[in-house]
């Protein structure tokens, strides 16, 4: 045990080691509060004395919340050895959550937005104090989670740390090879001398590193063999790095470099994120410092992405989910094009729905007008298929899975197990996706063949009517009646077996046999990761191990068979009937609209009938008038009881017509109103 005036810890709770101090959990004496303490040893009272009280200095001027608070210096009782008292993250590193294998390949886009927050608000706020840390990488970026149990990073490890303003430079070195900047790289490791000074930007360089890293789940600048394994190689990759480039690789010995402009496939992040994201790490991750950005714009641009709202949307045709990142104070109109860049439908073309009804979006209305969506509650995009859709874009796993040595090598068991491990929860998170994009599939195409997508349908069933009081139009209507009452029964059996796809996706048990295989891969790799640490095994051990390598491979085989099988097959089937069912939806459509055509056509015709009957009708009651005036002043005569009994009749007998008349105009204002819902419906539709 060790201890200071006010805190007590233990030497097995080690943190974190580094060259001049380690660093413990300890609690305080009195309340039990748990704090990090970081204990300096011999070598670090060998720097300079200013050197030795910086990081006190630095801690001391800062308080932010995506800082490490600093709450005491002490020293320790017998050594007098300095310790920094400060505050304790129990949830580890930003490098610790990396290096689980469920984020071998990067963190999902919610985790690393907080990342990307927590980072850029820890930076400004060094920036607005005039600090350069110096040593920016995730083992110095500390989680906790908050009381809603979000996650929270904060900046930690001011040893290298000093006040530099944004014109001003240093000269001496820090920091961790993998996230140097080029130029402190060719000196600090590869040791040539340099006579160059360097500026706040590399920072901005350690950063990109970082948040590439967290993006991906590896470092962008990758030797063959590792980055510590030919240094020479890996100077020349930061480098010769072209323009707009954001990471590079050597996939063999003494091979030529490529260059990536794009994240990998296997990126957990949205293309709409990695739109906003890319231009960023490639103008920060830039050796030349005068070309590389500033902190302002650095700012500028990450603040830009925190700012803005994601909606997300569902293309039918593509048969895939996307991200729309808009500002909230954006036009409707914005966020249509936004679409179009991302899915290539062009705005006259976008139709939605969200949760089964009908989404009128008005392009001059604000951005905050559309509905809140999540992941699993997109709107939903409607819009002419061309050819099968795309689907989900995705890497096999398979791809990515190392194979265990034939002898017993604890360390490399253990590197290939987490390995394994790591592809087998890419295979889980595809295999939700994939599921995930069947049901959202389904359940759009049935919204829009029962619910709202088929608005003629709901017009035309007045087609009827119109039918039976139109004499003179009876056959023509007939006919789109029984066109419409076909189409009808064909959008029926499509919807049921709608219906009956999305019971069969609820009832797939893929899923739950892949997370028990990993499951069960994830016992052996804990006791692999435990075993490690020991010096060797005895020769039952050894056996019970290899035992576990071979259930491991087993298991691993078996993960990969239910998710090519049972996943990647059934969607890529599904993806090819969504495509049939959009283009028969489509088909549908299209010739309700001509139906349409024709009723609005034919409504012309049924106009002209009604106002020359009304003309008739108004012709006969102005006539039947004229008729009783005249008898009227006949009956006041000497001849009124000669009446001609003719006359009488013809008087009757036009009575009877005009009010025949009267209900048939009735009958063709009814119609008329049916029409004008036809046209409406058709003006709506062509909108």
């Amino acid at each position: 045990m060790q201890s200071t005036a006010n805190y007590l810890w233990h030497t097995d709770d080690l943190l974190g080691q580094g060259a001049t101090a380690s660093v413990y959990k300890a609690r305080n004496k009195k309340s039990g509060e748990l704090v990090a303490v970081k204990v300096f040893n011999t070598a670090s009272y060998l720097r300079p004395r200013e050197v030795q009280v910086r990081e006190f200095e630095v801690l001391r001027k800062l308080n932010h919340q995506n800082i490490v608070k600093l709450f005491a210096v002490e020293e320790t009782g017998t050594s007098r050895q300095k310790v920094l008292v400060m505050e304790y993250c129990s949830s580890g590193s930003l490098l610790s959550v990396l290096e689980s294998p469920e984020n071998a390949f990067g963190l999902p886009e919610d985790e690393f937005l907080v990342v990307l927050r927590c980072v850029v608000a820890g930076m400004n706020h060094l920036r607005e104090n005039g600090i350069v840390h110096r040593d920016i990488k995730p083992g110095n970026i500390m989680r906790l989670m908050g009381e809603e149990g979000q996650s929270i990073y904060k900046l930690t490890d001011f040893g290298a740390a000093r006040e530099l303003d944004d014109d001003e430079k240093f000269i001496s070195v820090y920091g961790t090879e993998e996230y140097l900047h080029p130029d402190m790289y060719e000196r600090a490791v590869l040791r040539k001398p340099q006579q160059k000074a360097f500026g706040v930007t590399v920072d901005l360089w350690s950063i990109g590193v970082t948040l590439y890293h967290a993006a991906t789940g590896s470092l962008p600048f990758v030797p063959f063999g590792g980055p510590r394994r030919n240094k020479e190689i890996m100077y020349r990759i930061t480098t010769e790095k072209p323009a707009g480039a954001i990471a590079g690789t050597q996939r063999r010995e003494n091979g030529p470099l490529e260059w990536s402009y794009t994240l990998p496939v296997t990126c957990q992040l949205s293309m709409g994120l990695q739109s906003q994201l890319v231009p960023i790490l490639a103008n920060i991750l830039e050796a030349e410092q005068a070309k590389c950005w500033g902190f302002d714009q650095f700012f500028a641009e990450t603040s830009d992405i925190l700012q803005r709202v994601i909606v997300h949307v569902f293309s039918l045709p593509q048969a895939a989910l996307h991200h729309v990142y808009i500002h909230a104070h954006n036009t409707v109109a914005i966020f249509l094009e936004a679409v179009y860049k991302q899915t290539k439908v062009t705005l006259q073309n976008q139709e939605y729905l969200f949760e089964g009804h009908l989404c009128a979006l008005e392009p001059k209305l604000s951005a905050q007008h559309i509905a809140h969506t999540t992941a699993s509650s997109p709107l939903t995009l409607f819009s002419m298929p061309t050819e099968t859709p795309e689907g989900l874009a995705f890497r096999d796993p398979a791809l990515d899975i190392p194979k265990f040595v034939p002898k017993v090598d604890l360390q490399a068991d253990y590197n290939t197990a987490k390995g394994v491990l790591g592809a087998g929860y890419q295979a889980l998170r595809l295999a939700r996706a994939l599921l995930a994009g069947q049901e959202l599939m389904l359940r759009g195409l049935y919204w829009f063949v029962n619910m709202a997508g088929m608005p003629e349908i709901q017009e035309l069933k007045g087609a009827a009517e119109l039918r039976a009081k139109l004499r003179t139009l009876a056959e023509v209507l007939s006919r789109l009646s029984h066109n419409i009452t076909e189409r009808q029964l064909s959008l029926s059996s499509l919807s049921s077996e709608l219906a009956r796809d999305r019971d069969q996706v609820h009832e797939d048990r893929s899923i739950q046999q892949i997370q028990c295989c990993l499951d069960r891969m994830y016992l052996i790799y804990k006791q692999f990761r435990k075993s490690r640490m020991r010096p060797g095994l005895g020769y039952n051990e050894e056996q019970i191990h290899k035992l576990d390598k071979v259930n491991f491979s087993h298991l691993a085989k078996r993960l990969l068979q239910v998710f090519q099988e049972e996943c990647v097959q059934k969607y890529q089937t599904s993806l090819v009937m969504h495509g049939n069912r959009m283009r028969v939806v489509h088909e549908a459509r299209d010739h309700l609209r001509l139906v349409a055509c024709s009723v609005a056509a034919y409504s012309t015709e049924a106009q002209g009938v009604q106002e020359g009957l009304s003309k008739i009708l108004d012709w006969l009651s102005h006539q039947l008038l004229q008729d009783r005036t005249k008898a009227a002043q006949a009956s006041a005569g000497p001849m009124a009881s000669y009446s001609c009994p003719a006359l009488k009749d013809l008087g009757l007998h036009m009575e009877e017509l005009c009010e025949e008349m009267k209900l048939l105009a009735f009958d063709l204002q009814d119609n008329n109103r049916i029409i004008e819902g036809l046209s409406r419906a058709q003006s709506a539709s062509d909108v």
